[in-house]
Formats: structure tokens, C-alpha cells, sequence
């Protein structure tokens, strides 16, 4: 979000930030994440359970990051009592939530549907910073919200009945839903007097949805022998009739750690509000590579329909009052 403390704790400045070096790395990271949009679909269409996934998948990233701290940030692995409660919450709305509701979209809309949907979450944002926290905001919250739900209007186009699955498009709403909590989270984690660096609170952040889904579905009954078969062959050369299990390692590594690492490392270069704008470029990059890889294609009102929500969040993020 754009108004989150500059800099973000935890990430040091370069010593001579270079614009063109963030920008690169960030929009890098961005392409991992919209390419793993696609890497999951392929998963999930191969008979995987959305919780399953989404298990396997924050258990992998919290592994990796727990090493990296572990070696790197020893003492953050420490959690003070007052931290409790929030990184119980974090990982199980912020993050479990809000993997497994955006798994669960996936199987019924097109990826870039999927994630457009997802990134609503800041209007949310600012409508509960208007009314639930009182806090001074913007009369552009309402020009927000107006354009975000026309451009949800024509990405679903509402006027033929709905052209997507309802549980898909309730699924999508609740995985906006949950990654406000993981915004708004995040947020409050941002402004106590001793904030968590941002590596560390991802960590636990990953290291609670695991544990939830510990105690939702546990280890010993996980379908490993559904990772022995290959992907659909009709998904194309890309990603079509490839190991289970080598897809699986592409979505934790290359679509959850790496990028997580090309966005932290781009914050030394960027400030926050810069970040903010270029991470829009997500859901685009989304529904081109969903568009080249899987055929998914929008129509020109739906993609019409993804600019109004995008544009819905840019004034959202706006929309609150500075000091």
C-alpha cells in the first residue's frame, strides 16, 4: 500500500538508490508471481485439492525463510507476547485465507479474472480505515469503490447473467476480503514502536497458515502419490505434460520465494508509494502470460473491465488523508 512507513523496516536503502534497478527487479518479481498464477492452475487441473496446495505451498516458502533467518536474523525468530496474536491472525486470514480462496477461484475463472478480483483488496482497505477506524479519508473513496465495482461489473459481465461460476467469483471476493486482513495486518505490524522486519514477519506469517493447516488436514494423510502423474498435455508445450512434482517445486521456489526475494530486494531502491504503482502491473502480467501459455482470453469489455479496477485501487491507496 502506498501509505505504508518509508522505509519499510527491516529493508536497509542502498547506499545510491538507481530507480531503474528497483523498477527491474520489482516488475521481475511481479512476472514470477503472474507466472505462478498459471503454474497453479496447471496444478489444480490435474485433480490436487485447493487446501492441499495451499498447504504444500506456504509450508515450502515458511521452510526456506525460516532457514534464511534462522542463518541471517537469528533473533527474530523470537516472538514477544504482544506479537502473538497478530501473526496467529496474519497467517491463518492473511496468508492461509488467502492462498487457499484464490486456489479455490482458480479452478473456476481464468487467471487474470482471478487475481483482478484479488486486487480489490485496498478498496476494502480503505473502506474499513473510513468507517470502522474513523480515520480521516478522502471523498475519493467513493469514486474508488464506484469505479472498482463498474470494472467488476464488466469483468464479470453481469449484463449476460454472469459469464463465470458464481463459487469462483465468491471464492475471488474472499480471497480480496483476506488479503485486506493481511494488508491491514501488516499495517498495524508497521507503526508499534518496534516494528518486525518485513523477512521475518512473512516468515511467521507462512510459519502460522502451516501450522493451521497442520491442524485442518495433517501431514500423514497428505496424497503425496497424486504428485506421481504429469500435468495435462492440452495446456500446451509450456507447462503441458510436465512432472507434478516439478511444478510443484516451480510454484514454491520460483513463484513464492524468488519473487518475494526480487520485491525485498527492489525496496532498496524504491520507496513504497513507487512499489505500490508498479505492483499493479501484476493482474496484467497475469492475464498475458494466462493469455500465451493457456489461451485464457478476456474480451475487450472484461479487460476494459480490469483497467476500472485498477484504477479503482489506485484511488483507493489515495483516498486516505496524510498528516
Amino acid at each position: 500500500m502506498s501509505d505504508v512507513i518509508e522505509p519499510i523496516p527491516g529493508i536497509r536503502p542502498a547506499p545510491h538508490r538507481t530507480l531503474w534497478i528497483g523498477y527491474t527487479l520489482y516488475l521481475l518479481g511481479s512476472l514470477a508471481f503472474a507466472f505462478n498464477g498459471t503454474v497453479s492452475k496447471a496444478i489444480l487441473l490435474s485433480g490436487l485439492d485447493s487446501a492441499r496446495l495451499s498447504q504444500l505451498r506456504v509450508t515450502g516458502a515458511f521452510l526456506f525463510l525460516l532457514v534464511f533467518v534462522a542463518i541471517n536474523r537469528p533473533h527474530r525468530l523470537r516472538i514477544e507476547r504482544a506479537e502473538w496474536l497478530p501473526l496467529i491472525a496474519y497467517g491463518v486470514l492473511g496468508v492461509a485465507m488467502t492462498q487457499y480462496l484464490f486456489f479455490v477461484a482458480l479452478q473456476y475463472l481464468p487467471v487474470g479474472v482471478a487475481l483482478l478480483i484479488e486486487f480489490t483488496a485496498p478498496v476494502f482497505v480503505a473502506l474499513w480505515f473510513r468507517f470502522v477506524v474513523k480515520e480521516p479519508t478522502r471523498r475519493m473513496v467513493w469514486l474508488a469503490l464506484l469505479i472498482a465495482i463498474l470494472g467488476l461489473a464488466l469483468v464479470a459481465e453481469v449484463w449476460r447473467g454472469f459469464s463465470f461460476d458464481a463459487v469462483g467469483l465468491i471464492a475471488a471476493l474472499g480471497a480480496a476480503l483476506a488479503l485486506s486482513t493481511h494488508y491491514l495486518i501488516t499495517d498495524r505490524q508497521m507503526r508499534v514502536a518496534q516494528p518486525r522486519d518485513a523477512v521475518s514477519l512473512t516468515m511467521w506469517g507462512f510459519g502460522f497458515a502451516s501450522l493451521f493447516w497442520v491442524i485442518t488436514q495433517p501431514w500423514w494423510a497428505f496424497p503425496w502419490s497424486d504428485f506421481s502423474g504429469n500435468s495435462d498435455p492440452i495446456l500446451g508445450p509450456v507447462i503441458g505434460n510436465r512432472p507434478l512434482w516439478f511444478l510443484s517445486a516451480w510454484m514454491i521456489i520460483l513463484g513464492t520465494v524468488v519473487p518475494f526475494w526480487l520485491v525485498v530486494a527492489s525496496m532498496r531502491h524504491l520507496r513504497a508509494s513507487q512499489a505500490s504503482v508498479v505492483g499493479l502491473t501484476e493482474p496484467l502480467l497475469a492475464i498475458v502470460v494466462a493469455w500465451i501459455v493457456l489461451s485464457e482470453a478476456l474480451s475487450l469489455v472484461q479487460l476494459l473491465g480490469g483497467v476500472f479496477i485498477l484504477l479503482g485501487v489506485v484511488l483507493a491507496e489515495r483516498s486516505r488523508a496524510r498528516p
